[in-house]
């Protein structure tokens, strides 16, 4: 099954040629990843501006609003107008919203491009109950194997996060982006406006198992969140606390299970998976 949506790394708005020198004194020429403002609304009300690549403003938009709890899931969206000479969003709802008072508590995170959290995120996980759900070790290793040889702007440029939603061994939508959080929203937003169901999938990040990445898959209703790097002792209390499944250093054969162990089920042998390719390494 193809991907729904896939990076671009051809997309000439989302990076650009640099001269440089090299150790040697050589001239050489890269990619380096485009980064500009955009500015996010809710209906009249100016909420966050957010440094990104610039691609899915939509999707963005209406992901980060959802996750930061401002976009209610029986909210009518009506409209989202996207001015690309102003860099700025617009969703605008039914319902009319005002959250002067929840703008005034954040959290500054440890995203890259820094992230922001509201602090009444945690709120939402208070009686949460993720869906009952299995994911097979088969999957895992099939999902990192496509998504780690998927042409991306992280391997032609390096300095992004990719995250990814999935379904079974298949991956679906990959978006991409300076922070992590970033590309988690856009899939957030795709979801939303799509219609999609999260009960049944996987979200895939190439960055860290942070808090702020557990609650956000968590108030998705993602029951699955793996990564290819490590954990933080806090992004794992979470996942316990809402019976996550969380799971990172998935390199190879190898992978850590650290919380919703129970959903696994271990149909694969590590012994017969191939190795990674060595690559170039990115930052």
């Amino acid at each position: 099954m193809p991907y729904l949506i896939a990076p671009d790394p051809t997309a000439k708005r989302l990076s650009r040629v640099v001269s440089g020198r090299d150790q040697d004194g050589v001239e050489q020429r890269i990619h380096v990843v485009e980064e500009r403002p955009l500015t996010i609304y809710l209906n009249k009300q100016e909420i966050v501006t957010a440094m990104t690549i610039g691609d899915y403003p939509e999707y963005l938009a209406a992901g980060y609003l959802r996750n930061q709890g401002m976009l209610l899931p029986d909210d009518k969206i009506t409209g989202i107008d996207y001015d690309e000479e102003v860099e700025s969003v617009i969703v605008r709802t039914v319902r009319e919203t005002n959250y002067e008072d929840k703008l005034k508590k954040k959290t500054r995170t440890s995203g890259c491009a820094v992230g922001t959290v509201f602090g009444d995120m945690m709120e939402g996980l208070e009686g949460m109950t993720l869906p009952e759900a299995e994911v097979r070790t088969s999957w895992l290793y099939a999902l990192a194997h496509t998504i780690n040889t998927t042409p991306s702007l992280y391997l032609e440029a390096g300095a992004i996060h990719g995250s990814v939603l999935c379904k079974g061994g298949e991956p679906l939508v990959y978006m991409e982006d300076v922070g992590r959080h970033n590309a988690v929203d856009k899939i957030a937003g795709w979801m939303v406006l799509e219609g999609e169901d999260a009960a049944n999938k996987i979200l895939y990040t190439t960055g860290r198992l942070t808090s702020e990445m557990v609650i956000k898959t968590a108030l998705m209703g993602i029951p699955v969140l793996a990564s290819r790097s490590g954990f933080t002792a806090w992004g794992v209390e979470i996942a316990r606390q809402v019976g996550l499944t969380l799971i990172g250093r998935m390199r190879g054969q190898r992978f850590m299970c650290l919380s919703g162990e129970d959903r696994l089920v271990r149909d694969a042998d590590p012994a017969k998976v191939k190795g990674e390719a060595k690559r170039a390494q990115r930052s």
